[in-house]
């Protein structure tokens, strides 16, 4: 009898082992569950279940043609159309551009045509001519093909509870794509203070009286890119681009690539040299939220202090306010490192 109660003893406490372990497995501790990205500091994590609503920022440190396509491939949006690919081609002798080898793979897997417009009068890209020539010179044309979007003509659509643009002047060709992949290099910028997917949406769409449209907030289309009032062009810049992404619902997405983080945008053809470290490639549905998270990495940086320093100078983040006050996106979001 002793002998069966030690048998049904030992059979129970085994049950309950397997089980207890069983438990275990299915519920994973909190600590496991949000652990912070590698080289991200943890302030820029948010607490997984009070962050479940907030638009999700995607994050790789790996800058490479597999680092675009696990960023892109996240998001879980497959473009359909004619896709448009929106880059910067880069000013004669500026190193800094996106080079085509990095993006390759995206856009021949979205079967993307790269797309930009003529800049002001005074910069090499200013003419159609040129800028193909450019195009071709910085390896793009043997990527994809390339269309200056307001080589033929420009037009003009309409902005509803702008403080300063009640119009937005782009390249007429823009209506020929369904879709659109706004593929931006992170850095910063003389007027804007940074550069990102909201800079690349406004002033990268604008056509050159576009441009001059913006940077005036919305007061000359020929001052080329004097800003006689630095809020309301950067203002203006969100309210640009706020017109673009209204046409375009659920039909645009945003990476941002921060490489070569000079102070100076890639327009400038003797940009500064970086004096700080690459970060990685950012994705997103929200573009607010993607030139914020960028932003917060350029802060969190222990070398970041002369890109935050053009930033400030230039009073670059209420281009990020009011593009929130005027609900194209959010600037809190979930970072989640791939």
């Amino acid at each position: 009898m002793k002998s069966n109660n030690k048998f049904l003893l030992f059979f129970y406490l085994s049950l309950f082992c397997i089980a207890a372990l069983s438990f275990q497995s299915c519920f994973p501790g909190k600590a496991a569950a949000q652990t912070a990205p590698q080289n991200v500091p943890d302030s820029l994590i948010q607490p997984l279940q009070a962050a479940q609503e907030l638009p999700v920022v995607y994050f790789t440190s790996d800058i490479s043609p597999a680092g675009i396509m696990a960023v892109y491939n996240a998001l879980g949006i497959v473009p359909s159309g004619n896709v448009a690919v929106k880059i910067h081609t880069g000013e004669p002798g500026n190193p800094h551009f996106l080079k085509p080898d990095l993006i390759k793979e995206l856009v021949q897997k979205v079967n993307g045509t790269f797309v930009e417009t003529n800049t002001v009068p005074g910069a090499r890209r200013a003419t159609t001519a040129m800028h193909y020539q450019i195009a071709k010179d910085h390896g793009f044309t043997a990527v994809a093909p390339v269309v200056i979007l307001d080589e033929r003509s420009e037009i003009s659509f309409p902005i509803s509870g702008g403080k300063h643009l009640k119009e937005n002047i782009v390249g007429a060709r823009i209506n020929e794509f369904d879709f659109h992949v706004v593929l931006s290099h992170f850095k910063g910028h003389g007027s804007g203070g940074f550069g990102g997917a909201i800079k690349n949406v406004s002033i990268g769409y604008a056509s050159a009286a576009g441009k001059s449209w913006i940077h005036s907030g919305g007061t000359s289309r020929s001052t080329g890119w004097r800003s006689p009032n630095q809020n309301a062009f950067l203002e203006s810049m969100a309210e640009a681009a706020m017109s673009i992404i209204d046409r375009n619902p659920g039909k645009m997405i945003y990476i941002n690539v921060m490489n070569h983080l000079s102070v100076d945008c890639d327009c400038i053809s003797r940009p500064r040299a970086p004096t700080m470290a690459d970060i990685g490639i950012l994705a997103s549905l929200d573009p607010v939220a993607l030139d914020k998270a960028c932003v917060d990495l350029v802060y969190a940086a222990s070398d970041g202090k002369d890109l935050v320093q053009r930033i400030e100078s230039r009073n670059g983040l209420l281009t990020l306010d009011h593009a929130e006050r005027l609900g194209i996106g959010r600037k809190e979001y979930r970072l989640v490192r791939l």
